[in-house]
């Protein structure tokens, strides 16, 4: 079942709120296990893990900021 708008916007506050952190740390920790590596590499971990942790979760985030089309479509049919 597809998630409606109110959902997917809640979901996408407690991602962004809770597990965007949480994700941080467990990055910053896994990368600071090894040995330090140069900076420019470091710095395409980090921007590579930046961008991986959006992947899964881009169906939620897809429209969040648009107004709601529920509420729209109420004021179109009046």
């Amino acid at each position: 079942m597809a998630l409606g708008y109110k959902a997917r916007r809640r979901w996408s506050l407690v991602i962004l709120l809770i597990g965007l952190p949480l994700y941080v740390v467990a990055a910053v920790t896994i990368v600071g296990r090894f040995d330090r590596p140069s900076m420019i590499v470091e710095l395409a971990i980090h921007v590579g893990l930046g961008i991986l942790w959006a992947l899964p979760f881009r169906f939620i985030f897809r429209g969040v900021g648009q107004a709601d089309p529920e509420e729209q479509a109420d004021r179109d049919q009046r």
